[in-house]
């Protein structure tokens, strides 16, 4: 079955010289063109592409910001006459990036990689999230803070911690603030991977190394990271109850 693909980039022909590349590849079919962030955001919530092509630097909102304002990222071909921004996109874990205008062997080797990546997370296949919305463990989110973005598959995020209307990331060294609430987070996350600890903490439970009784009939988790949660005692009862404890 051919990807859906949306190309993102407000220069026409740039967007023409690209659809024309592309017929040359059958495994992919151009689905919609957006020509700024704002219809990008659109488009992607509407078709939900398994790939965009990506320009970085567009009037108003950059490519970075539209990312970083979606609910989950389709896989990303950044698309760009900047050079200077080559080493931005490896930073944020993009497939790959172009450099206009666009040379096609590239681009082959480009969509090359998003079957292989494709290949690889079917044979690594985690249970489908049942209920429409929520957000399975091999989505991967874009994370901005300031200059600095990530890529970022949920199940490699050990822990959400609330900062006032901010949510702290804590995935490998990094501890990104992202503008969402946790009641917003807990909403679209998969109670059965992820797991309201208390007011202010959401713990990835398959990054669980240690369990102990604490007060008041609470439980302290030690997560992988060395972070130390405490879970409520309300919540304590549920956590025993979905553990079998």
């Amino acid at each position: 079955m051919s990807k859906r693909v949306i190309i993102i980039d407000d220069e026409r022909l740039a967007r023409n010289e690209l659809r024309k590349l592309l017929m040359e590849h059958p495994e992919v079919e151009v689905v919609a063109e957006a020509t700024n962030a704002a219809e990008g955001i659109q488009k992607i919530d509407e078709l939900q592409p398994d790939l965009i092509f990506l320009d970085i630097q567009m009037p108003g909102k950059t490519g970075f910001d539209m990312l970083a304002e979606l609910e989950k990222s389709p896989h990303v071909i950044f698309t760009t006459a900047y050079d200077e921004y080559a080493l931005k996109a490896f930073e944020v874990n993009a497939l790959d990036y172009l450099l206009k205008p666009i040379d096609p062997g590239r681009l082959a080797d480009a969509i090359h990689k998003l079957e292989t990546l494709e290949e690889k997370e079917n044979g690594h296949a985690e249970h489908p999230a049942v209920q429409r919305g929520i957000l399975s463990d091999n989505d991967q989110v874009f994370v901005k803070d300031g200059e600095r973005c990530w890529f970022v598959k949920l199940s490699d995020i050990r822990l959400f911690e609330s900062v006032g209307n901010y949510a702290k990331v804590y995935f490998s060294t990094n501890k990104p603030l992202i503008l969402k609430s946790l009641n917003a987070l807990e909403e679209r996350l998969d109670e059965k991977v992820f797991f309201r600890a208390n007011r202010k903490h959401i713990v990835n439970l398959r990054m669980i190394e240690k369990v102990e009784p604490y007060f008041n009939g609470g439980l302290l988790l030690e997560i992988k990271g060395g972070e130390k949660i405490e879970v409520s005692r309300r919540q304590a009862v549920k956590f025993k109850e979905m553990m079998s404890l």
